[in-house]
């Protein structure tokens, strides 16, 4: 085993307190937004001694993700763990396809783009699904209402921007009136100006002091969008997507192409290793309409919430719908006794254990490390099966 020291991200949306507090750091100040476990070559975890845990990986590639998995994923750890901490709300953003990924990060290479320049759109080859699993209160937005229910959502609302947003859907209920809608808020040649977007924000504010809203939650959503970003187009966006709200425990699965927006609060994110976001507002970086518009599905879904699965006494496991990850939450109720029994853990191959409260003891055939709140460590694949004994809980992220 060996243990991770994160790659912290200060971006401006962090909350100053949230991770220094789960890492058991000192606040600085600054605003402290994802804590990285993985091994991105971009921003790698790293072992004792400074090593990120990419080059540690590339050593010895069978011993530390096992034979098949080193095969499947080109040598690379699969799958990127965070602790993102959300104090205002993050970019309305997608992820592109496998495919569309790796054609579009080949065509800026062959073209010479350096990976840290501003040109660069894709920062590597690979998709980014990700599931999100709340550690406080989480809300965010994630895919687009029905064609119908979004019309509801605009209608009565009076403004020129919305009764032409709502004219296009009405029309053409389908997802073509969808991306025709959303064409309208974010394509270069017909965004609204800051004026029609702030016309918006006034009626949902006086909708919902008036208690007449269709959604008083959505209407809450683009207040506290235009408080952050205002004059954006994508605060209107917010009216055709769903709102959704997390409580410390559920979870969210964000495919490829699924537009979404994080807005508040703390949680685990685990990924496909890959930074690819592409922005359509809500930010103060580049906005990549034109890729967004290519990569995005407009197709009405409800969120996908991920119930976990009990897989014994004292672990659960939530399962998304791809080969790249898992993660798995371990309880221990055991009496503070260096002579209790150990529980098995779940799981094979390349896995990030990270402590979430108290303290255990985690045990392999090639030795054995305590693990606190805000610890991590590496768990090669060579080391095999896992057994653990403490009290408190952790997560184990690893491939299916």
């Amino acid at each position: 085993m060996f243990e991770l020291a994160s790659h912290l991200q200060h971006y401006a949306w962090g909350s100053t307190t949230a991770i220094p507090e789960f890492l058991g750091c000192e606040p600085d100040g600054r605003p402290w937004a994802e804590a990285w476990f993985g091994a991105h070559p971009l921003a790698p975890a790293t072992v004792p001694g400074g090593t990120g845990l990419d080059a540690v990986i590339a050593k010895e590639r069978d011993r530390m993700l096992g034979p098949d998995v080193a095969r499947a994923f080109g040598g690379q750890l699969p799958f990127l763990l965070k602790v993102i901490a959300a104090e205002s709300p993050l970019s309305l953003q997608v992820h592109p396809s496998r495919e569309h990924a790796a054609e579009s990060f080949a065509a800026e290479s062959a073209a010479g783009i350096a990976l840290d320049s501003p040109r660069r759109i894709y920062r590597d080859a690979n998709h980014k699904p990700e599931m999100l699993i709340a550690l406080t209160r989480f809300t965010a937005l994630c895919g687009f209402r029905t064609p119908r229910r979004a019309a509801v959502i605009l209608d009565g609302l009076g403004t020129a921007l919305t009764d032409r947003l709502h004219r296009l859907l009405v029309d053409n209920p389908t997802a073509h009136g969808m991306r025709a809608a959303f064409r309208t808020l974010v394509s270069a040649s017909l965004r609204p100006a800051p004026e029609a977007v702030d016309a918006v924000v006034e009626a949902c504010r006086a909708r919902a002091a008036a208690g007449i809203s269709p959604s008083p939650r959505i209407d809450r959503f683009v207040s506290l969008l235009a408080d952050h970003h205002p004059g954006d187009p994508g605060v209107v966006a917010a009216l055709l997507l769903n709102p959704v709200t997390l409580q410390s425990g559920e979870a969210m699965y964000v495919p490829a192409g699924a537009l979404h927006a994080y807005l508040h609060g703390t949680g685990l994110e685990i990924m496909a290793t890959s930074d690819n976001v592409l922005r359509a507002g809500l930010t103060a970086k580049r906005v990549d309409a034109d890729e967004v518009l290519q990569c995005v599905s407009v197709t009405a879904a409800p969120p996908l919430r991920v119930a976990p699965e009990r897989q014994n006494p004292t672990s659960i496991a939530y399962y998304a719908p791809v080969d790249d990850f898992e993660l798995a939450v371990t309880e221990l109720s055991d009496p503070d006794d260096p002579m209790a029994g150990t529980h098995p853990i779940p799981g094979s191959g390349p896995r990030i254990v990270l402590g979430l409260e108290g303290s255990a003891t985690l045990e392999t055939t090639t030795g054995s490390h305590a693990l606190r709140a805000g610890q991590a460590v590496f768990v090669p694949a060579a080391d095999g099966p896992l057994r653990a004994r403490g009290h408190g809980s952790f997560a184990q992220a690893s491939v299916p």
